[in-house]
């Protein structure tokens, strides 16, 4: 059992860590850099994680986490699933234009790595995972008679695909707002009842 300021080392590491995934992508942070940022000796660092990809892997299983938590808590609050869905979408229109924070090319990076062959299966856990959060969110707007009779797993891949491949080119080249703006409002009417 870890403890308070072993846990919030850890945090600490994953928020320095994040920063600098979202700069300089998965290859180019080493350990030093993080030592560096978090102002941990390597010692201090090495007690925490042994490499860059157990701290990247951990970022990733929080992200996903954190989401899955949001909607099973407010699924089971009973709220609208429409107001779930605002509160999603919101949130990943803002990401979409913060090439600053995204992970996407870490993402890629990290998922491409030939010597770990690990890491393609791993990529698909985290996809089905996302996928098992979403459906649920869809299945439940259908059930209280809020969101269309779709086919979820066309509707998460439309979602999950023009998320990340946004996020991915914003880190390329500049993004118009409008292009989150109209993905976002053409997911609504897919899913949102009339």
């Amino acid at each position: 059992m870890e403890n308070k300021r072993g846990k919030e080392t850890r945090q600490l590491i994953k928020k320095y860590s994040f920063a600098l995934f979202a700069e300089k992508g998965f290859k180019q942070v080493t350990m030093k850099d993080i030592c560096e940022v978090t102002k941990l000796s390597r010692g201090g660092l090495y007690c925490h994680y042994g490499s860059t990809q157990d701290i990247f892997k951990e970022i990733l299983n929080d992200m996903m986490s954190q989401q899955e938590n949001t909607f099973s808590k407010k699924i089971s609050q009973n709220l609208p699933a429409k107001e779930i869905l605002n509160d999603v979408l919101k949130i990943y229109e803002e990401e979409m234009l913060d090439s600053q924070s995204s992970l996407s090319l870490a993402i890629y990076e990290y998922f491409s790595i030939k010597e770990n062959a690990e890491t393609q299966n791993e990529l698909y856990m985290q996809y089905l995972w996302s996928l098992n959060v979403w459906k649920e969110l869809i299945e439940y707007g259908i059930k209280k008679d809020e969101f269309n009779n779709v086919d979820f797993l066309s509707v998460f891949n439309l979602i999950i695909f023009s998320y990340q491949g946004v996020r991915m080119y914003s880190k390329l080249m500049p993004i118009d707002e409008t292009i989150p703006k109209r993905i976002i409002e053409q997911i609504k009417k897919i899913l949102i009842k009339e």
